[in-house]
């Protein structure tokens, strides 16, 4: 369970120095891979992608989001256009716009109702133009481990932005070892992930987990487990309660920590992480205090900025394997962004 209390025991000294990595810092190299995508697309005579946004709140951490990605999408070199409509009218204007062929990407900045109705609106957004990897296909090929689309292994599915952008920090850091299989990089890596959403933090688990590692899932109801078993030996990762277990069991184990828990009330018990941790923090708050730099070798204080980024490769995915359907004359074999034969 979460506990937000202190222990009273002192936190332990460490010679080890901490480096902290910013989101900034991790974002560069997949916006040069965006840049180089975009490159490719305008050298073959094609226009760059059309992004959409629907904007049907009043909500300010959406519309903050909004206005990153009109910026990143500058910057990038990617047509964006934001759509500001009555929440009332977003259903028709989002199957009108499932309909326009200039439109490859489509975002939706939830919450809109905050219901049932939110995940109804993810599921009518067309899948080939779902950057947001929300759709039905893409959330179960996520959690069944099948990464691609097709049988010939030519279009990979769309991974959700925030679990991709942590992915791809971690495989910055070099978590992921190289010299293991694809699709096992993770082995031996015991990581704790405190936020179980739907949106997040479930999500996150299951692709660590499928990747290889054991990952202590860490909500206010208690701890799950998810993992491929003794020696990763299934094909996908299989969930398991641990009845009584607490941040206090979990995270003297782990030598990754992610935490994304809203709120300021709530701080990473730095005493329980073990020397040398790697931590990383998804929260648009601040789960870690600063003396977590006496105990981690390596932080990372927001990830926002790979969030951003991951949303155009996703963009470019989209616009790649519609290449790779054959769907665009003459651009068959058209490859925009890498493989991701680190992780994803």
């Amino acid at each position: 369970m979460l506990s937000s209390q202190p222990s009273s025991k002192p936190a332990a000294t460490s010679s080890t120095s901490c480096k902290v990595i910013l989101a900034s810092t991790v974002a560069k190299a997949l916006q040069d891979e965006v840049r180089a995508g975009i490159a490719t697309l305008l050298a073959k005579g094609r226009r760059a992608p059309l992004l959409v946004g629907f904007l049907a709140n009043q909500d300010e951490g959406a519309r903050m989001y909004a206005q990153w990605t009109t910026r990143t999408c500058v910057e990038m070199g990617v047509d964006f256009e934001l759509r500001e409509v009555d929440k009332e009218d977003v259903e028709q204007r989002l199957i009108a716009a499932n309909s326009e062929e200039k439109v490859d990407g489509i975002i939706v900045y939830y919450p809109i109702f905050g219901s049932r109705q939110d995940q109804y609106l993810q599921q009518i957004t067309d899948v080939d133009k779902d950057v947001e990897g929300l759709s039905h296909r893409y959330i179960f090929n996520m959690y069944q481990n099948i990464r691609y689309l097709d049988d010939a292994k030519l279009k990979k599915s769309i991974l959700p932005c925030t679990p991709l952008a942590v992915i791809k920090i971690l495989e910055h850091l070099r978590i992921y070892n190289p010299l293991l299989e694809y699709g096992d990089r993770l082995f031996g890596h015991s990581i704790t992930v405190i936020n179980r959403s739907e949106v997040v933090g479930r999500p996150l688990a299951a692709l660590l987990a499928n990747d290889g590692a054991s990952v202590y899932s860490v909500d206010v109801t208690g701890v799950q487990q998810f993992t491929r078993g003794a020696g990763i030996a299934k094909s996908r990762h299989e969930v398991m309660e641990k009845p009584g277990w607490s941040l206090k069991e979990c995270l003297p184990l782990s030598d990754v920590v992610i935490s994304g828990v809203p709120g300021d009330g709530f701080k990473v018990p730095v005493e329980l992480l073990r020397e040398g941790a790697v931590c990383i923090n998804f929260s648009s708050e601040k789960n870690f205090s600063p003396t977590v730099k006496e105990r981690a070798s390596l932080y990372v204080p927001a990830i926002g900025k790979v969030t951003i980024v991951v949303l155009l490769r996703n963009l470019l995915r989209i616009v790649q394997n519609k290449a790779r359907s054959g769907d665009a004359t003459g651009s068959e074999g058209l490859s925009l962004v890498s493989d991701g034969l680190v992780s994803r």
